[in-house]
C-alpha cells in the first residue's frame, strides 16, 4: 500500500508513519492485501477498540489524537471588538482569522495593533482548553520593569552633562545588548536554581540561560533612564518628579528556543489547518506537550522577570541608589482566566493586562513618554490594553524613508541623548503615542507619564547583521 492509498481510506498523514508500521508487520505474519485493507478500517471507524493492540495500538492512539485535533470550520467565527483607528487591514484579517479557530472563544484587538506571525501583535486571543505558542509569541514574557530611583533628577541646569555622566557610565556598564549577547562574568539570580531538567527543552537551555541573564537583546528592547512626572499622590508615592529607570526585555535565547520547539510541535499536531492558520496550531492543555508547553512558558516568564531585575539591580547598585517604587508587567503570555462564566486561556501577544487595580507601563518611543496606567477591569478587552506606540511601518521601510540626521533632530527636540540603536527605531516610525492612548481611556487610568532622556539600544552595526539576515520584522512587544 502506498500513501496515496491510505488517504483514500481517510487516514491522515500525521498517522500514517504507524500505519506503515502495521501493514508491514501484518505482511510479514502473512496477511493478505483485503485483510490488511479491513484491519485499517476497523481501526479508523473506532480505534479505541484497538488501544489494547501491541501491533495496531500506535496507530490507534495516533488516529484517536488525529481526531480530537482535526480543523473542522466553524460556521460563525467568534466574536473581537476593535480599539483604535490606525489598524493596518492585515493586522485585522489576522484577528479575524485566530476568530475562526475551533478553539476560539473571543477575541479584542488594541489600538497599537499591527500584523505579525498567526495572532497580531497587538492582539488578545482567549480559546478554550488550549495554548497557542505562536499566540504567545517568539519573546515569551517580553516585559516593562519600571524603578523609581532616589536620586536627583540630573537633566536640566548648567551641570545637567556632568551629572549625567555617572549614568551614562551605568547604562554601557552595566547593560548588554544584540543577539547572542551575554555578560563574561555571569549575573546570579534565584531563578537558576529551579529544576530546569523537568522539561525536555529546558533541561539543555540553562547554561545560555545562566550566560544571557541581565541582558537585552536586540530587537526593540532598551534600557533607559528619564524623568518621572506623578500628578497626584499614589499610597507607595507621593505627587512629584522623579529619576526613573526604565527597562524593555523578554526571555532571551531561552525563550525563543522553547517558542520554535513547540510552534513546531503544534503545527505537526494540525498538519490540515488552512495556510493563514498554519501559525495558530495549538496544543491541548491536557496534552503531554500542552502541559510541557505550559510549564516552559512559565519558566521562561519568571526568568524574564529575573532579567529585569538583574538589570535594575546592577544599575542602581553601581549608582548607589535605591529603589523607592516598581512597576513590571509582561505583554507576551498565557493565562488561565475566567471569562463569560468559564475558564479560558487569554493570550496577550502584545498586549497589557489591565485588569481593575492591575499597574502597567505602556512605552511610546525613544523620544515619546511611556504611560504608567492602572487597569479598569473592562470585560470587553479581556481586560487588556496596548503594550506600546505600535509600528506605523516596516522596520525595512523605516531605513528606507527615514535618516539618522532627521531621528537627531526629533530626538533633540523631545531632549533626549541617544547612546545607541537601530534607525529602524525612528519614532517615526511608530504610531502617536497619546492618540493610542486616547483610544484605550475606557481600559486603564494614566496614573503618571515617564519622559525618555539617555536611552540605550541595540548598537546600530549589530542590526545591520540582522537586516542581512532578512531578520523578521517586530514592534516595541
Amino acid at each position: 500500500m502506498k500513501t496515496q492509498d491510505l488517504i483514500a481510506l481517510g487516514l491522515p498523514r500525521s498517522t500514517h508513519r504507524h500505519a506503515f508500521l502495521l501493514i508491514k508487520a501484518l505482511a510479514e505474519s502473512g496477511a493478505g492485501l483485503a485483510t490488511i485493507q479491513t484491519r485499517l478500517e476497523a481501526l479508523r471507524n473506532r480505534p479505541e477498540d484497538h488501544l489494547g493492540d501491541i501491533a495496531a495500538g500506535p496507530l490507534a492512539k495516533a488516529l484517536i489524537e488525529a481526531r480530537a485535533t482535526a480543523f473542522t470550520p466553524r460556521t460563525e467565527a467568534a466574536s473581537y471588538r476593535r480599539w483604535g483607528s490606525q489598524i493596518e487591514d492585515g493586522a485585522v484579517r489576522q484577528m479575524e482569522v485566530a476568530c475562526e479557530l475551533p478553539v476560539a472563544a473571543r477575541g479584542a484587538l488594541m489600538p497599537d495593533a499591527h500584523q505579525g506571525y498567526g495572532l497580531p501583535i497587538g492582539g488578545v486571543l482567549a480559546v478554550r482548553g488550549a495554548v497557542i505558542p505562536y499566540a504567545v509569541g517568539v519573546d515569551i514574557a517580553c516585559r516593562m520593569c519600571l524603578s523609581v530611583l532616589d536620586l536627583p533628577l540630573p537633566f536640566d541646569g548648567p551641570k545637567a552633562a556632568k551629572k549625567g555622566e555617572r549614568l551614562r557610565a551605568a547604562l554601557e556598564g552595566e547593560t548588554a545588548f544584540g543577539t547572542g549577547a551575554a555578560f563574561s562574568t555571569p549575573r546570579q539570580h534565584d531563578v537558576l536554581d529551579e529544576d530546569w531538567s523537568a522539561n525536555p527543552v529546558t533541561r539543555r537551555l540553562k547554561d545560555k540561560a545562566r550566560s544571557q541573564l541581565g541582558s537585552s537583546g536586540g530587537g526593540n528592547h532598551f534600557v533607559e533612564f528619564g524623568e518621572l512626572i506623578l500628578a497626584d499622590d499614589m499610597p507607595e508615592l507621593p505627587a512629584g518628579r522623579y529619576l526613573a529607570l526604565l527597562s524593555h526585555s523578554g526571555s532571551r535565547g531561552p525563550g525563543a528556543t522553547v517558542a520554535a520547539h513547540y510552534s513546531k510541535l503544534a503545527a505537526k499536531r494540525h498538519p490540515d489547518l488552512p495556510k493563514e492558520m498554519r501559525h495558530l496550531a495549538w496544543l491541548q492543555l491536557d496534552s503531554e506537550a500542552g502541559a510541557e508547553y505550559w510549564q516552559a512558558m512559565n519558566l521562561m516568564g519568571r526568568y524574564a522577570s529575573a532579567n529585569h531585575d538583574r538589570i535594575h539591580h546592577h544599575i542602581t547598585e553601581r549608582l548607589g541608589a535605591q529603589v523607592l517604587w516598581r512597576v513590571e508587567n509582561h505583554h507576551n503570555f498565557a493565562w488561565l482566566e475566567e471569562h463569560d462564566g468559564e475558564q479560558l486561556v487569554v493570550h496577550r501577544k502584545g498586549a497589557t493586562p489591565a485588569g481593575e487595580g492591575d499597574l502597567g507601563v505602556i512605552p511610546g518611543t525613544m523620544a515619546d513618554p511611556a504611560f504608567i496606567v492602572r487597569g479598569k477591569g473592562d470585560e470587553s478587552s479581556l481586560r487588556s490594553a496596548s503594550h506600546g506606540a505600535g509600528r506605523r511601518m516596516s522596520r525595512t521601510e523605516a531605513h528606507r524613508r527615514f535618516t539618522w540626521q532627521q531621528t537627531r533632530d526629533r530626538l533633540k527636540e523631545a531632549k533626549v541623548e541617544l547612546l545607541s540603536a537601530g534607525l529602524d527605531e525612528a519614532p517615526m516610525a511608530y504610531k502617536a503615542i497619546r492618540q493610542v492612548m486616547a483610544e484605550q481611556a475606557d481600559l486603564v487610568e494614566v496614573l503618571g507619564e515617564f519622559h525618555p532622556r539617555l536611552v540605550k539600544m541595540a548598537p546600530a552595526e549589530r542590526r545591520k547583521r540582522r537586516f542581512r539576515k532578512k531578520a523578521k520584522d517586530r514592534g516595541r512587544s
